[in-house]
């Protein structure tokens, strides 16, 4: 059961990084203003999911594995949802020619 909880927690923290380097790249194509500013804060806030993410393996373990699969499992959810919304947006401003 441990096992499953650190690949589960690894695939996530692959993904969120994924996810955090699409958003900086995203970052330097989209112009100034309020997407700007918009985009920005998302990006910011990727960043800090990205770090939650990293410091889940220094937190002591949960008495449960159950409840250590479960968190495992909402945070790979997380992540494959922020690559969903990253990559939709990507291909937005491609479209738009950005």
């Amino acid at each position: 059961m441990q096992l499953l909880i650190l690949l589960v927690s690894l695939a996530a923290i692959f993904l969120v990084f994924y996810a955090l380097f699409r958003a900086m790249t995203l970052n330097r194509k989209i112009p100034g203003g309020i997407v700007k500013a918009s985009w920005r804060l998302l990006y910011y806030l990727i960043g800090l999911l990205a770090i939650g993410y990293l410091t889940l393996p220094l937190f002591p373990r949960l008495p449960e594995s159950s409840r250590e699969l479960i968190i495992a499992i909402i945070y790979l959810a997380g992540a494959i949802f922020v690559v969903m919304v990253i990559n939709l947006i990507y291909r937005i401003t491609k479209e738009v020619g950005l």
